[in-house]
């Protein structure tokens, strides 16, 4: 699965910036009010301080594992949590499975759910798509549901990898979705010499949609040897309905998830993406000559708002960003307002057969970002965000005002990150509602929702938050709930 992707196919590094960001201030909003501010500068570059490094290998499988490559890492409820691709020969079928493990720090020792080696908690399904091969996770946390999305194969054959979709309460038990089918294959748009097909995805939720960003070797954009990051997205987790896929011109509606591969984000291979609110940008973590490149863009991928950054060291594959639960930047413990923590785990060895192991962390902090400049940059900054109220309740931050949510559980499970104390230029927010417990609830063919004290309908991602805050869901029309005052999404 490895080799036939990557084919030792790279492109230049970047280098790495010192110089102060220029206006950085003036990034517009992203979350909630919208507020309407000066276009920023584009390209501008970033300084970089704090470089840091494990001191040897962090996280390993048992020992008839030769290769540990693809992390996907997740900061969730207090833990570091990974997930990546490697070979247990008693785990399931011949081929790769996804094992799991989790740590107090990135820099470990991961260990499995009970202590010990890491788990294998996904493998293949014989006679399915993905009947040997199961690898190259993603893992998202909306709500109570984790997602995991993952490159499956039936055997070593030309252009048999697909994407495919799992669902979890806890990150370790998984249920296949989408009736055990791939959610996404190849296009076949262009035949080349790499037959690798569509893998290796990474997705990030925001604002209700889901972006998914993955290779494909037969897409028309895709680069001479196959190289190449595309995307799409939906408000459906599975893609079933809905999708959209970026063009030259942005997203636009398409009919399928095969739809031709017209434009292609970043040229190389294993990428991961994230959001950045401080920044108000996507970044794209893909590796070049000296290490990993952060390449950088705006909402609607239109513009590299930032010059790239690199984040030196050696490697064989990856890498993995250390992310929040929902595919979000983590915020700086040591200064929100200024500093944004880049963090990934990467393969730096080979093992047996050549393929790619010993997982080390590398990072650095990006300075200078002027997150808290005004009250739509910390919208921006701090949504999906929730920290202690000073009414010794708990304040989720969504589209730029402050819910109060009564239950710590019901407000860690809306969250993207949760802080212990609440940082003083979140107060410019307003408190737009209160969730008590047992508040009423509805449901629709659309979703979940919630009203809230202020008798608005404000929408929760699945059952799970509405069974945890100790209420009801009763079934309503369409059109009463379109007929609902709204609030924004809670999660």
């Amino acid at each position: 699965m490895f080799a036939s992707v990557l084919a030792g196919l790279l492109v230049a590094g970047c280098t790495q910036g010192y110089a102060q960001p220029q206006a950085a201030g003036d990034q517009p909003a992203i979350a909630g009010g919208k507020t309407a501010e000066p276009p920023r500068p584009t390209d501008v570059k970033l300084a970089s301080g704090d470089p840091r490094q494990s001191g040897g290998v962090i996280a390993a499988g048992g020992a008839d594992a030769v290769y540990n490559y693809g992390p996907s890492v997740m900061l969730d409820h207090g833990q570091t949590r990974m997930w990546w691709c490697s070979q247990y020969g008693g785990a399931g079928p011949a081929g790769d499975d996804i094992l799991y493990a989790r740590a107090q720090s990135i820099d470990g020792p991961f260990t499995g759910p009970g202590g010990g080696i890491p788990a294998a908690v996904f493998s293949g399904a014989p006679g399915q798509f993905d009947g040997m091969h199961t690898c190259d996770p993603s893992v998202l946390r909306v709500g109570s549901t984790y997602y995991l999305y993952y490159t499956g194969a039936a055997g070593d054959h030309a252009l048999g990898n697909a994407i495919g979709l799992a669902t979890s309460p806890d990150g370790v038990h998984w249920t296949r979705a989408a009736g055990g089918r791939p959610i996404l294959g190849p296009s076949h748009d262009v035949h080349r010499a790499n037959v690798y097909g569509a893998g290796q995805p990474s997705v990030v939720y925001l604002d209700g949609w889901f972006y998914l960003m993955f290779t494909d070797t037969t897409g028309r954009a895709a680069g001479w040897n196959g190289a190449g990051q595309f995307l799409l997205r939906s408000r459906d987790p599975a893609f079933g309905s809905g999708a959209q896929a970026l063009d030259v011109g942005g997203f636009v509606p398409v009919a399928s998830t095969s739809a031709p591969r017209a434009r292609s984000v970043v040229d190389g291979f294993s990428a991961d993406l994230m959001w950045v609110g401080a920044l108000a940008a996507f970044v794209v973590a893909h590796e070049t000559d000296g290490g990993t490149t952060l390449t950088f863009w705006t909402a609607d991928f239109t513009e590299h708002p930032f010059q790239p950054v690199l984040i030196p060291g050696p490697w064989k594959e990856g890498p993995g960003l250390v992310r929040r639960a929902d595919g979000h930047a983590p915020l700086s413990s040591a200064d929100p307002c200024d500093r944004v923590p880049f963090d990934v785990v990467r393969a730096t060895t080979l093992g047996g057969a050549g393929a790619p192991t010993d997982l080390r962390h590398f990072g650095l902090d990006l300075l200078g970002s002027r997150a808290c400049g005004n009250p739509g940059r910390v919208a921006a900054t701090f949504d999906g965000v929730t920290m202690p109220s000073p009414e010794r309740t708990m304040d989720l931050v969504r589209a730029g005002r402050r819910v109060r949510i009564d239950r710590r559980s019901v407000a860690a499970m809306l969250a993207g990150e949760l802080l212990e104390k609440a940082p003083p230029a979140v107060a410019v927010l307003p408190v737009a509602a209160r969730l008590r417990p047992g508040a009423e609830a509805v449901q629709a063919p659309g979703g979940f929702g919630l009203l809230l004290d202020d008798r608005r309908l404000w929408r929760v991602p699945d059952a799970g938050i509405v069974a945890a805050n100790g209420s009801a869901a009763h079934p309503v029309t369409a059109a009463q709930w379109n007929a609902y005052p709204r609030g924004a999404s809670l999660g």
